[in-house]
């Protein structure tokens, strides 16, 4: 049964396929358009998904889609009855529905020339996610949430699954909603991109509760876990909120109301400097965030008495609250997959659909999915002729390029030059699936110094200076840095670094003296585990400085962009597939 899974016409439109229920191909729709949290429909990644598994549309037998336009139908009248929204909200939602034209309309335009012959299966939004988190993870049990800002009228959902099926127990509804709260508050100090709340998490240890008390007047939550916003610090529920999911960067209104501005003082403005008071405000947002989050936890599993747990929704990209749960909660096992946000839809609504229409052999649990590497490969011929076509900018750079056709040369080089304080590209193997970089597509840096933070700000990634950089660990040396020793293959978690080893590894050490690492294991990355191994051994640390392989863009795709990357940066060296690109400093 080969089925294909799309998230389409949200932010981070992606697409998957499934062939009897194994995944062999995942990718984002901005990896190809170039255009970070593209929204619309993932027409490239689709392409890209057939050809990796070597099908074409009529090939497919169903297509999954992470939205269902008839779920929670009753829960919209009653709002629509009894809140009386503005009528310019209530049409503006029923135009976004009716420009989103049938999948089968959708696939006709983008392949004109193949007709698809299969079903399209909606999924709800949350099942999606739901499936997404639990059907990939290791446990034949768990209680599986998801919270996000809104899908399908629900903003959070949760239940049991067990074996290959999930019982959907409990729902958030419209208007009430954590990642509503968090986005809303992200734009109040000024930072208003779709997608810009890793920018509080990063904010907020350099702040203090000052406004927690303020931030309990705007969330409230119960003993069964659900909560509820004191709406009169919001408008979507009652204005219509410019949203733009259609062909491009998606964007939203803005989401606070005036009365915001009345219980924190006045809001902050794109550029406006940050102040310590937005500061204090960021580490108020996410002590709310967790409070909440935590009750939410601590009831369910007062409820369902397991203890492993499975995460999804654009609230489980929160790495912060993720890294506590064993702390903050009775849960002991914790599992969060790569795209644990709306594009992950794209592999919980094929999965779903696999064990609950598939044939006999959809009754058993699939693999797990233990690495993120869905994406684009590509040859070092490829490689060589990417590096062909750049060769003049290189010969004007003064570049030196060269082959090292053994691994073990490759490793001790790129390892070495690592440990001399040189900014490597890293470029191997298959591309990530998820916002992260995990060994694949990777800008790496040596943790021990405490200025790499700066020198990677000024070569490359012209970013906050407040937002931190990740360790990618060997995991069989976590527990000897990290006060916590779990797996964490998916920089999900943010962990504490042990007290004595926070000067030894400062540029991966944030102010609060955790980090947001990657656990890396030898039989799902060689050549990367080799890499840090490598590293280990020269400097008796086992692990690397790992951030995306981008500028202020999507992480790159191509070699071609790659290269492209590199030279418009102020990279050292670059290493991709068997290829050594250096600059005349490298």
């Amino acid at each position: 049964m080969k089925i294909l899974g799309i998230n389409a016409f949200h932010g981070d439109s992606s697409a998957c396929i499934l062939v009897d229920g194994e995944i062999l191909a995942a990718a984002e729709e901005e990896r190809f358009r170039r255009i970070k949290h593209w929204a619309g429909f993932p027409s490239q990644a689709i392409a890209y998904c057939l050809k990796e598994a070597g099908l074409g549309i009529p090939d497919l037998d169903g297509v999954a889609v992470n939205q269902d336009a008839k779920a929670n139908l009753q829960e919209k009248v009653k709002f629509t009855l009894a809140k009386r929204p503005e009528l310019t909200l209530i049409l503006d939602r029923l135009r976004n529905k009716s420009e989103r034209v049938s999948v089968a309309q959708q696939l006709a335009h983008a392949f004109p020339n193949d007709k698809f012959l299969g079903k399209v299966h909606a999924v709800e939004h949350h099942m999606a996610h739901l499936s997404s988190a639990f059907h990939v993870s290791p446990f034949e049990e768990a209680v599986v949430v998801s919270v996000d800002g809104f899908g399908d009228f629900a903003s959070a959902a949760w239940g049991v699954g067990s074996g290959v099926d999930i019982q959907l127990d409990t729902k958030v509804y419209f208007p009430h909603s954590l990642g509503i709260f968090y986005q809303a508050l992200t734009q109040f100090i000024g930072f208003p991109n779709y997608g810009d709340e890793y920018k509080v998490m990063g904010l907020a240890p350099y702040g203090k509760p000052a406004y927690i008390d303020e931030m309990r007047r705007i969330v409230r939550f119960e003993s069964d876990g659900k909560f509820e916003l004191d709406l009169a610090y919001f408008r979507h529920h009652k204005e219509k909120i410019d949203y733009e999911w259609s062909g491009g960067s998606p964007s939203i209104g803005m989401l606070y109301s005036s009365q915001l501005e009345e219980l924190l003082g006045p809001a902050r403005k794109k550029d406006d400097p940050l102040t310590q008071r937005h500061k204090d405000i960021a580490h108020s947002i996410q002590a709310m965030y967790e409070e909440a989050f935590f009750n939410l936890l601590n009831s369910v599993h007062g409820k369902y008495g397991l203890d492993s747990l499975a995460i999804a929704g654009g609230c489980g990209m929160n790495s912060v609250a993720n890294g506590k749960v064993r702390i903050r909660t009775p849960f002991q096992n914790v599992y969060v997959q790569s795209a644990a946000g709306d594009a992950g839809g794209a592999i919980g609504a094929a999965l779903s659909v696999w064990h609950n229409l598939g044939p006999d052999a959809a009754r058993q649990r699939g693999p797990v999915h233990d690495h993120a590497f869905w994406g684009c490969s590509y040859s070092d011929d490829e490689i060589e002729r990417a590096i062909q076509n750049d060769k003049k900018r290189l010969q004007f750079e003064g570049c030196v390029v060269s082959t090292v056709g053994n691994d073990a040369d490759l490793i001790a080089e790129a390892a070495e030059a690592v440990s001399k304080g040189l900014v490597v590209g890293w470029f191997q193997g298959r591309m990530e699936w998820g916002p992260r970089a995990l060994g694949n597509r990777s800008i790496l840096g040596d943790p021990r110094r405490s200025d790499m933070k700066e020198i990677l700000n000024l070569k490359i990634k012209r970013r906050e200076s407040f937002r931190p950089f990740a360790p990618s660990v060997i995991s069989e040396e976590v527990g000897n840095w990290f006060e916590q020793d779990d797996p964490v293959p998916f920089m999900m978690q943010v962990y504490q670094v042990k007290s004595e080893k926070r000067a030894e590894i400062p540029a991966v050490t944030h102010v609060d003296g955790s980090g947001r690492l990657q656990t890396v294991l030898q039989h799902t990355n060689p050549r990367y585990h080799q890499l840090i191994a490598e590293f280990y051994r020269l400097t008796g640390v086992p692990m690397i400085l790992n951030t995306s392989f981008n500028e202020n863009e999507p992480v790159v795709c191509t070699p071609g962009e790659a290269l492209d990357c590199f030279l418009r940066t102020k990279m050292d060296c670059l290493v991709m597939g068997n290829w050594v690109v250096k600059r005349p400093n490298g």
